[in-house]
């Protein structure tokens, strides 16, 4: 066997023989595109203090990563479907290591947004890569496992971002958790030339370029309007940038439904496995990357862990994700996708209505219990979803299918963190007013009510001040932690009282498993093909993948 992977999966007798360790190149990558958003959770107090970031600094040096994220990621699926879906890969894994080295070296916030951008772009182009080739690569037969490893590795991310930000923050400064990203991507990218085999899509056509730009406009002005509008008020960007994706969408509809080669075939929409699948990972995420956004605040500013150990702490939840994992691989193929995707969004749901119960007495036990259960979730429904939008897609749009997956996951994401994150930051402003009106000047109880840093920030303030001092400090960091624990337990309840809508809808939306089989969705055992796409392999008509 030679050296370079250089011959296509599709070209071999039988199954890839390296499939297995082209997966873990595949999930290696898929973990460092998610580690770069959950360390820089942990990292966001050290980049806070030295660049003097205010509330909207922080928030765009977080987010300017997801923007470009979400907003290119079907159209850079479709460019590798048509040229090279492991040239994608490289070139993403390089586009990321330059953006995480100009991160790591800047030292000014428009500079460091600007390489959250880079690095953002690269992801973009990483994500739906390392499911096409994934759905390339895999014999039908053992798909839904692979997609069931991609899927825990996900999950993994989560824990192991703040985990590894954390051990570097113990000895160096907050540059260095853009820097570690550099020798992983060096490892991607020489295990894709040597593991992972070319492909691509064979007599594609030209791309929907139009489509494409208006998935972006579209896309792209969601997101912003999502970021800016809850944080910062509904001024003229957000409802200009709202209305501009509300446009976008229709005219993206309209414009696809007439081309003949689209872009994203909307009809889609219509086939209840794929619609159901993709409104519940878009739920999923929207309460997981919630929580855990808050969750993790309050380990490090009101149980006073540190980075490493608030890392550490996350830890069942990875564990627990592939406990998940391995049940749905036994459940899915005898039960069908909604038998295992609506119960893990009930577990889902549970796992955020528990942070309710928070007080500012909690300590690290009342959480655990919140952290297994939304990983067992995780690993149990997204895995099943994931299967079944990639199998909505004939191998020629293999990219485009990972694009929308990973777009629907990526404004779940948004979604959540941006309205449970401002739901928080005005439940735990107007306790903190209620708790602490009048006893403060104007300007501190401004600043303090900023977020629950900044409230920790004053107090040090009051405790150093002459009219201030230790036992006044004492009382405002009670209050500071009991108005945080206040808006955690209110905005617990309005997520889970959300995902719960999305439990409901996915249950309505996705078909049975008889029904299932009737729209063509084989979903006994992960198979990823509908009735459309074998008609049209049938007759002849199917998509041949080769090298690229």
């Amino acid at each position: 066997m030679p050296l370079m992977a250089n011959t296509p999966a599709e070209k071999t007798a039988g199954p890839y023989a390296r499939r297995w360790w082209a997966l873990l190149v595949l999930c290696l990558s898929l973990l460092l595109v998610v580690m770069a958003n959950t360390s820089l959770i942990v990292a966001a107090p050290d980049m806070t203090a030295d660049l003097h970031l205010g509330s909207s600094d922080l928030q765009w040096v977080i987010d300017g990563y997801t923007v470009p994220y979400a907003a290119l990621m079907l159209v850079l699926g479709a460019i590798g479907d048509k040229y090279s879906r492991r040239g994608a890969l490289v070139t993403g894994l390089l586009i990321f290591a330059g953006g995480s080295v100009m991160g790591s070296l800047v030292d000014e916030t428009g500079l460091v947004v600007a390489a959250r951008a880079v690095m953002g772009v690269g992801a973009a182009v990483v994500m739906p890569a390392t499911l096409s080739l994934l759905v390339a690569v895999f014999p039908r037969q053992e798909r839904a496992r692979a997609i069931t490893a991609w899927t825990a590795t996900s999950g993994l991310a989560i824990a192991v971002g703040p985990l590894v930000a954390g051990r570097l923050l113990e000895t160096h400064a907050w540059g260095s958790t853009f820097l570690v990203n550099v020798p992983v991507a060096v490892v991607a990218v020489l295990g894709a030339l040597l593991l992972v085999p070319p492909s691509r899509a064979r007599d594609m056509g030209r791309i929907d370029y139009v489509g494409g730009l208006l998935s972006i406009v579209s896309v792209g002005s969601l997101v912003y309007a999502l970021i800016e509008g809850p944080h910062f008020g509904w001024g003229a960007g957000p409802v200009v940038a709202a209305v501009v994706a509300a446009a976008g969408s229709v005219v993206f509809a309209l414009w696809e439904l007439r081309h003949p080669r689209p872009m994203l075939d909307v009809r889609r929409f219509t086939q209840r496995p794929f619609a159901g699948s993709m409104i519940a990972v878009l739920f999923f995420f929207f309460g997981a990357y919630g929580s855990i956004y808050y969750l993790t605040q309050f380990l490090q500013f009101v149980l006073g862990y540190g980075p490493l150990e608030t890392g550490v702490r996350l830890l069942p939840l990875a564990g627990a994700v592939f406990v998940g994992a391995a049940v749905t691989g036994r459940l899915t193929p005898r039960f069908g996708v909604r038998a295992t995707v609506v119960p893990g969004m009930a577990v889902g749901t549970v796992s955020v209505l528990l942070l309710t119960g928070i007080g500012a007495d909690a300590t690290y036990a009342d959480f655990v219990p919140s952290l297994l259960l939304l990983g067992f979730a995780i690993g149990l429904s997204v895995s099943p979803a994931t299967d079944t939008i990639m199998g909505s897609f004939p191998e020629s749009e293999l990219g485009v299918g990972g694009g929308a997956n990973d777009t629907s996951l990526e404004l779940g994401g948004a979604l959540g963190i941006a309205l449970l994150g401002s739901l928080l930051g005005t439940a735990y402003q107007d306790r903190l007013g209620e708790l602490i009106g009048g006893r403060l000047p104007a300007a501190a109880l401004d600043a303090a009510g900023e977020s629950v840093g900044g409230g920790l920030a004053v107090a040090e303030r009051v405790a150093k001040s002459p009219e201030g001092g230790p036992q006044q400090a004492r009382a405002l960091v009670d209050a500071v932690h009991e108005a945080f624990a206040h808006g955690v337990a209110h905005t617990s309840l309005v997520g889970g009282i959300i995902m719960a809508a999305g439990a409901l809808i996915v249950l309505a939306v996705l078909p049975g498993r008889k029904a299932g089989r009737a729209e063509g969705t084989e979903d006994a055992d992960g198979a990823d093909a509908t009735e459309a796409t074998e008609a049209t392999e049938a007759t002849g008509g199917r998509e041949h993948v080769e090298a690229g």
